[in-house]
């Protein structure tokens, strides 16, 4: 009997062969535009997917992608808050709806969906993809404009992944309020760069007025450590490259790791991790360095050596990202 194949693999296959038919140069090109728009700081009043080209561009390129990062955000969330599983789902500014597809990854089985967009032709993509996902066959794609003027029904979990820097000011804050005012749970997602990090401070500073606690990254709710230009919270996480990757970029590689910032946030009872991996781990000859933000709040450097036994096996195992100590061994100390 045959393993079943995870959504993450499901969604590359079904990805495989969207740029059939397009011609390489105009794919590179929607490309190179979607990238200038995804790291740049412009927000723009007018969808950033414009037609057929630049939605089959973006999937190929931007989706595995998006889904990794999400998935990755969404899995923390799992974790503190285990036992809880959506039951709706809304994904504004979800494009193609790589979040829903990272959703189904974390809770598998039915549930209501609606992806809200203001681009018609990621929308329409979008439906055409998840046809190959049973899960996902009856999700609602619905053309929204993504501001001020949205509305957002009652819902358990909200996603918004890469949106916030689309967006002006005014309506960053009026689509925070409103996801807020909607749902029981929040995952926003931003590139990994220093004005993605800024905007997702901006958007956990205003969920937590509203009532909000953090789930994650964060091990606790007061404000973050970082001193404001000194350095940003980011993390990373590994995505297979796609033909067009390699048709862009060059290279050899068959991966590459797509940065990216977070916040997870409830209304729900919550149990942050104890603290969590912010930096990729030093190991060096015998022992591990781990730099950790903590429940105090402190960002704080953890040495843990051979001397601590299984603690030193797990700290060479542990990644950027993870929560600290394991979950699995809850009395280990966070400092050794």
């Amino acid at each position: 009997m045959n393993d079943p194949v995870s959504p993450a693999e499901t969604l590359r296959r079904r990805l495989a062969g969207l740029l059939d038919g397009l011609p390489p140069r105009q794919a590179a090109a929607a490309v190179d535009r979607l990238i200038a728009n995804y790291r740049g700081a412009t927000p723009t009043d007018a969808p950033i997917l414009r037609d057929r080209a630049d939605v089959a561009a973006y999937a190929a390129y931007r989706m595995p992608a998006t889904f990794e990062a999400v998935h990755a955000a969404l899995e923390a969330f799992a974790d503190a808050a285990p036992g809880w599983v959506p039951e709706s789902h809304v994904d504004v500014g979800g494009g193609t709806g790589a979040a829903t597809w990272a959703v189904g990854a974390t809770w598998p089985g039915p549930r209501k969906v609606t992806v809200l967009d203001w681009a018609e032709p990621a929308l329409a993509l979008g439906r055409e993809i998840a046809a190959a996902n049973p899960a996902l066959r009856d999700v609602r794609w619905q053309r929204s404009r993504i501001g001020a003027a949205l509305t957002i029904e009652s819902t358990d979990l909200v996603t918004v992944s890469y949106v916030l820097n689309e967006l002006t000011v005014p309506d960053r804050t009026a689509l925070v309020d409103a996801v807020a005012s909607a749902a029981q749970a929040v995952v926003i997602v931003e590139p990994g760069t220093p004005d993605g990090y800024a905007r997702i401070i901006e958007a956990r500073d205003r969920l937590i007025t509203t009532g909000f606690h953090v789930a994650a990254p964060c091990p606790h709710s007061a404000a973050c450590p970082i001193v404001p230009g000194q350095d940003w919270c980011h993390f990373s996480a590994r995505v297979s490259r796609s033909s067009l990757h390699r048709q862009v970029k060059g290279g050899s590689l068959a991966y590459e790791d797509e940065k990216f910032a977070y916040v997870a946030a409830t209304r729900l009872p919550v149990d942050p991790a104890p603290s969590r991996v912010v930096r990729k781990p030093q190991i060096r000859k015998g022992q591990v360095l781990l730099d950790l933000c903590e429940t105090d709040p402190a960002l704080t450097r953890t040495t843990v050596t051979k001397r601590h036994g299984d603690l030193y096996k797990a700290a060479r195992d542990a990644d950027w990202g993870d929560a600290w100590p394991p979950a699995q061994n809850p009395a280990w100390p966070a400092r050794p």
